[in-house]
């Protein structure tokens, strides 16, 4: 993926005149683009996916490419510690065509780091042991009713496993990514707002009106944190979250400046 895309990127990103008008109806980034679907701990499926843009970008030809990872690289599956390493990489490596946005559960450890007595039992109850045990800290003592010490002996610990840089990284992870009429959230977006003027709690968590009423800007939301069998592409969304974690299908959406559409399967 990196060597592949070093090559790539150092051809010329067309210029504005050679990019075709804008069609609100169909969603139309600046540059091809590969929103990735939620990790959740699975390292190995992060992998195939970047062979599979590798194929993409090769057999299109595509020009300043950008990769987004619509977040919650952590919890559920078994490799948490490794994903999120691996995003962190790619997007010091490559920080003009690599972003990874902030998910929920992203939020939910950080907030355990900040307050472990008290976010401690949430982040647990969603799916937080498989990434405390990925960095190294096999506590079966802790459950959500455990004493209050136990969490922060265990937040210190977790934080001590962190690489500082990767923590302070982690806590500067945006919560969206635009171009041209499209946008990617990692849950939702509400209808009746600007993308400019987002809740921060609606992005990472979701909106009850996202699915049910339509945006009248022309904007395409590209999301994750609703699992589904399938990919979603209709009314303006972009659903790439497959559950990845429980199904072993991670999904990608690459995405043209001239509104297409591939799903790309890993």
């Amino acid at each position: 993926m990196i060597r592949n895309l070093r090559s790539i990127l150092s051809r010329n990103a067309p210029a504005q005149a050679d990019r075709p008008a804008q069609d609100r109806g169909l969603p139309r980034p600046e540059a091809m683009t590969y929103v990735v679907g939620d990790l959740h701990g699975r390292a190995d499926l992060l992998e195939r996916a970047l062979d599979r843009i590798d194929e993409h970008v090769g057999a299109t030809g595509a020009r300043n490419p950008q990769v987004v990872f619509v977040g919650d690289y952590i919890d559920h599956g078994p490799d948490s510690a490794a994903a999120l390493t691996r995003v962190w990489e790619l997007a010091k490596e490559l920080p003009q065509n690599v972003t990874c946005l902030m998910g929920n559960h992203e939020r939910m450890l950080l907030d355990f780091l900040a307050d472990p007595a008290t976010r401690g039992p949430r982040w647990l109850r969603s799916g937080a042991r498989p990434t405390l045990d990925s960095f190294g800290l096999h506590t079966s003592q802790l459950a959500p009713g455990c004493p209050p010490d136990l969490f922060k002996q265990e937040a210190a610990a977790l934080r001590a496993q962190m690489a500082p840089e990767l923590l302070a990284w982690l806590t500067e992870l945006p919560l969206s990514w635009n171009s041209g009429n499209l946008w990617v959230v990692h849950a939702a977006a509400d209808p009746q707002h600007a993308m400019d003027n987002q809740s921060p709690r609606v992005l990472l968590w979701g909106h009850p009106e996202f699915d049910s009423r339509p945006r009248f800007d022309g904007n395409w939301i590209v999301h994750g944190h609703t699992p589904g069998e399938v990919p979603v592409e209709t009314d303006g969304r972009i659903c790439v979250d497959t559950g990845a974690w429980e199904t072993g299908l991670l999904c990608t959406a690459a995405i043209s400046p001239e509104g297409r559409v591939d799903f790309l399967y890993a």
